[in-house]
C-alpha cells in the first residue's frame, strides 16, 4: 500500500485527496452549465482516483496520480470537465517548464546542471562557446515543447512515448545530417562567407578547404556530416604534375635531360609524400581544433572508398594510408603526449582489393587494423553485404550511422552526395512492452495488444516527423549559402525554396527505435539471442521497416528506418519508464534501454556471434545502423583482429571495435582507465582521480568521447 506522492522535485510528500477535489473543481467551473458535474459526482471522482492510488504498491508520480484523474472523470461522463481539466494540466505545465527554462540557464552557467553536463561527451560546458549554444537550445527547446509542436506530441515526448531529436534546433529550418557534396564544391568553387574560393590548384590546398567547407557546413545545421576523401585523389596528381614542373624548371633543360628517369621519380615522389603528409596534417588538426558554432569540433566522417574503377586509385590509396598513419600516431595533448583524437571518425571501407584475401591493398587493411587496436577508428564496411542492401551501391553513413535511401537522377543515375536527413523520431519499444505485460509481471498469452499499441505510437511518430518536414518546408536558401547556394546540397538562387530537396524521397525522414531486447525479455521472457527472441524480434524490426515503406509509398517523403544512436536517450527513456513501472528484471533496474537492435552489453557472447546475429538486424534497418564488439587491448593480437576484419566482410555491413585508449596527466600512464562503485574515472598505477587530469575516450554511440558521461552510457 501506498500514500507517498513524488513530487516533480523527487520529493515526497503524503496524499491529500482534497487536492484532486479542488483541481476537479476548478476545471468543472469552466464548462458550459449543462455539461457541469454535480457534487455527487465530484465526490465519486475523488473517491474513485484516492481509492487506485492508495491502493497501489509504490509510491506514485504527480503525473500518474493525474492519468488516474482523468480516467475517473470520464468514467463519470464528465467528457467536457476532462477537456478542461487536461487543458489546465497542460497549462501547469507550460508555466512549469518557464521557470525551468530560467532555472536551467542559471544552474548552466554555475555549471551545478548535471543533465546538461552529462548530455554531450563532446561538449565542455565550462566553455563559454558552449555555454552560448545550450542557452539557446533550452530556450529554443522550451518553445518547441510550449508553442511549436502539437500538445499531444509534446506530451508524449514528455511521457517517453517517444523522444522529439534535437528539439533545440528545432525552431530554425535546419535539418540533421549529410553527404557534403565535396567533390562539385572542390571542382567548382563554392563560397565562403562572401568569398569566392576557387577550385584547389594543389592537393595541401585542397585539404584546407575541404576543412574550410566541414565547419561552416557544420556550423549551419545539427548532426553529422560526412565527405569521400576520393575526391582528393584528382588533387594529389595535379601537384605531382606540379613538382615535376617545378623540378624541371628548377634544374634547366639542359641539367634536367641528364637526370636518370628513376632519380627524378624519386625525388618527385619525395616532395609528393611530404604534400601528402602535410594536407593529411592540415585535416586532422584542423578538425580538432576547428570549433562550430555548436560549440563543439565538427561531427565530421572521413570516408575511405579504394574502388577498382577509380582513375585516381593509387593517388587516393596513398591518402588512405597516410590518413591511418597519422591517426595510428594520434595528436599531442597539452603535455605533448600523443593520444587519441575524436574526431575525424574514419570509417573504411572493406572490398575485393582489400579484404585481406590477397588483394593489392591489403597491406592498407593491416595498417587499418594495428590504428584501430590503437585509436579505435577506422570503423569498417563491407561493401559485399552494402551492395546487397542498396542495389550494388556503396556509399558512406551520413555523420556515424544514418543511411540514404536510394535515389536516382533525371538521367537514372544514383545519387547519394548532396543529400540529407530532415531529422528523427523515435519510438520507445519498452514501454510498450512493458504496458502490454503490466510492467514486466506478466508474458502476454497473445501479441495482439501488442502490436495494436505499436501502431498507434507509430501513427504519432508520423505525425511527430510531419512536424519536422513541414517546418522546414518554405525555407528559402538564403537560411544556409553554403548548403543551398554553394554546392553542400544544392547550388540555388538566392530566395529560391528548398522544397524540392524535401520531397521525392531526396532527403530522408528517420524513424528511430530504442530496446529491442528489453522489448523481446518483456515479451517473450527471452533475448534477441534466443531462437524463440530472435524470431518476434525480427518480427519487430520488419514490420517498422515495412511501416516507413508504407508511409514512404503514401506521401513520397524518404521515410527509414534507423537504429538510434541512444547517447542520454538510452537513459531518458529507461528513467522515465523506472518511475512509472519500478524496477523492473533485466529492462528498468539497469539504468538504461540498449540501443536500437544490440545485444544486451550483460549477455556473455563471442564478437563472430554477435555481428552474425546482428547482421540479420542490420539488413531491416536500411535508414541507419552500426555494431560494435567491446575487446581488450589487442595491440598484440592483430591476427585476432585481422579475423574479425574478414568475417565482417562476409557477414555484416557497419561494424567497430571498442577497445581503449586513455592517459593520465599525473604519472603519465598510457592504457585503461578503470571505473570506481561511485562511477568516477580513476587511474589504476596512480590513483589519480581528478577528472581534469585524466583523458578518457570512449565510444558514445558512433563517435568518440573524450567528456564524462551520464551513468546510462558506461
Amino acid at each position: 500500500m501506498s500514500n507517498m506522492i513524488i513530487k516533480r522535485n523527487g520529493t515526497k510528500m503524503d496524499f491529500d485527496g482534497t487536492k484532486i477535489y479542488n483541481a476537479v473543481a476548478a476545471a468543472n467551473a469552466e464548462v458550459k452549465p449543462e455539461h457541469v458535474l454535480s457534487e455527487a459526482q465530484l465526490q465519486t471522482v475523488v473517491e474513485m482516483a484516492s481509492k487506485q492510488i492508495l491502493a497501489s504498491e509504490k509510491d506514485m508520480s504527480v503525473e500518474e496520480i493525474q492519468d488516474i484523474v482523468e480516467l475517473a472523470i470520464m468514467s463519470v461522463r464528465g467528457y467536457e470537465v476532462a477537456q478542461h481539466y487536461i487543458r489546465y494540466r497542460h497549462n501547469r505545465e507550460l508555466a512549469r517548464r518557464s521557470n525551468t527554462t530560467d532555472d536551467n540557464i542559471l544552474d548552466l552557467i554555475k555549471g551545478s546542471n548535471k543533465e546538461m553536463n552529462e548530455e554531450n561527451s563532446n561538449k565542455d560546458t565550462k566553455m563559454a562557446s558552449t555555454q552560448r549554444d545550450y542557452i539557446a537550445g533550452v530556450t529554443s527547446r522550451d518553445l518547441t515543447e510550449r508553442v511549436l509542436l502539437p500538445e499531444k506530441i509534446s506530451k508524449a515526448h514528455k511521457e517517453g512515448i517517444l523522444h522529439f531529436h534535437d528539439a533545440d534546433y528545432f525552431i530554425q529550418p535546419i535539418f540533421n545530417c549529410c553527404l557534403i557534396n565535396i567533390g562539385d564544391m572542390l571542382d567548382n568553387g563554392t563560397v565562403m562567407n562572401g568569398k569566392m574560393i576557387e577550385s584547389p590548384k594543389s592537393f595541401q590546398v585542397a585539404c584546407t578547404v575541404m576543412t574550410q567547407i566541414i565547419a561552416s557546413v557544420a556550423s549551419n545545421q545539427y548532426g553529422g556530416q560526412s565527405v569521400d576523401v576520393s575526391h582528393l585523389g584528382k588533387y594529389l596528381r595535379i601537384s605531382k604534375e606540379k613538382i615535376k614542373r617545378r623540378l624541371h624548371e628548377e634544374c634547366g633543360d639542359e641539367f634536367y635531360e641528364t637526370i636518370p628517369d628513376d632519380v627524378r621519380e624519386r625525388i618527385v615522389q619525395a616532395r609528393l609524400r611530404y604534400e601528402l603528409k602535410s594536407g593529411v596534417q592540415t585535416i586532422q588538426y584542423q578538425i580538432n581544433t576547428l570549433m562550430t558554432t555548436n560549440g563543439q569540433a565538427p561531427f565530421v566522417t572521413l570516408f575511405m572508398n579504394l574502388q577498382k574503377d577509380d582513375p585516381y586509385l593509387e593517388e587516393n590509396a596513398m591518402i588512405v594510408e597516410e590518413i591511418l598513419k597519422q591517426r595510428l600516431e594520434g595528436i599531442k595533448n597539452e603535455a605533448g603526449v600523443y593520444v587519441t583524437p575524436a574526431f575525424p571518425k574514419l570509417v573504411y571501407v572493406l572490398d575485393e582489393l582489400n579484404c585481406l584475401n590477397g588483394g593489392k591493398y591489403d597491406y592498407i587493411t593491416k595498417l587499418a587494423v594495428k590504428c584501430s587496436a590503437k585509436r579505435m577508428y577506422p570503423d569498417y564496411i563491407s561493401a559485399k553485404k552494402m551492395r546487397e542492401y542498396y542495389d550494388g551501391n556503396t556509399f558512406s553513413p551520413m555523420g556515424c550511422r544514418s543511411f540514404l535511401t536510394l535515389w536516382k537522377d533525371e538521367n537514372g543515375k544514383y545519387k547519394f552526395e548532396g543529400r540529407f536527413n530532415q531529422g528523427v523520431v523515435s519510438i520507445n519499444l519498452p514501454q510498450i512492452g512493458l504496458e502490454v505485460t503490466d510492467g514486466g509481471k506478466k508474458i502476454p498469452e497473445t501479441e495482439d495488444e501488442f502490436w495494436k499499441m505499436l501502431d498507434e505510437r507509430l501513427e504519432l511518430c508520423r505525425e511527430a516527423l510531419m512536424c519536422r518536414h513541414k517546418a522546414l518546408l518554405g525555407t528559402k536558401s538564403d537560411i544556409s549559402p553554403i548548403h543551398w547556394q554553394y554546392g553542400a546540397i544544392a547550388r540555388l538562387k538566392k530566395g529560391e525554396v528548398i522544397d524540392p530537396y524535401l520531397k521525392n524521397n531526396y532527403s530522408t525522414l528517420s524513424l528511430g527505435y530504442i530496446g529491442i531486447y528489453e522489448l523481446t525479455k518483456l515479451m517473450k521472457g527471452c533475448s534477441q539471442t534466443d531462437p524463440e527472441g530472435k524470431e518476434f524480434a525480427l518480427r519487430v524490426m520488419t514490420h517498422l521497416r515495412d511501416t516507413c515503406y508504407r508511409w514512404k509509398d503514401e506521401t513520397g517523403l524518404g521515410f527509414s528506418l534507423y537504429g538510434t544512436p541512444a547517447e542520454s536517450l538510452c537513459y531518458r527513456f529507461a528513467k522515465i519508464d523506472q518511475e512509472k513501472f519500478g524496477d523492473v528484471e533485466d529492462v528498468t533496474d539497469k539504468g538504461y534501454y540498449t540501443n536500437s537492435y544490440h545485444v544486451d552489453v550483460r549477455e556473455h557472447i563471442d564478437a563472430f556471434s554477435k555481428f552474425a546475429i546482428e547482421a540479420e538486424f542490420q539488413a531491416l534497418s536500411p535508414g541507419g545502423k552500426i555494431s560494435y564488439v567491446e575487446i581488450p587491448n589487442m595491440n598484440h593480437n592483430l591476427e585476432a583482429l585481422e579475423e574479425l576484419v574478414k568475417f565482417i566482410y562476409d557477414n555484416i555491413q557497419y561494424a567497430e571495435f571498442n577497445t581503449k585508449s586513455d592517459y593520465c596527466h599525473v604519472c603519465g600512464f598510457d592504457g585503461e582507465m578503470k571505473l570506481n562503485d561511485k562511477m568516477q574515472w580513476y587511474c589504476d598505477n596512480c590513483g589519480n582521480m581528478d577528472p581534469a587530469k585524466l583523458t578518457v575516450i570512449r565510444r558514445t554511440c558512433g563517435y568518440l568521447g573524450e567528456n564524462y558521461w551520464n551513468c546510462a552510457t558506461f
